[in-house]
């Protein structure tokens, strides 16, 4: 991946960027939803791709659960 030096930025800075933990990026770092330059040992994102970066939807899909059962009057 080709980046400028400018473009890129530090996991901890990504992650206040996105308001999320640093943990939160390493998470999607080592899912390879975000790409990663490694410059002297250190790993470093692009900025542009992180501001562009759009989570997932997760959880139950809506409709497709179980309806409770009523419980019984006593």
């Amino acid at each position: 991946m080709e980046a400028k030096l400018a473009d890129l930025i530090t996991q901890a800075e990504a992650a206040r960027i996105r308001d999320v933990s640093r943990e939160a990026i390493y998470n999607l770092v080592a899912r390879e939803k975000l790409s990663v330059v490694e410059i002297g040992g250190q790993k470093f994102l692009k900025r542009s791709e992180v501001e562009k970066y759009k989570p997932e939807v997760g959880g139950r899909p809506a409709g497709r659960h179980k309806p409770r059962r009523k419980a019984k009057a006593k």
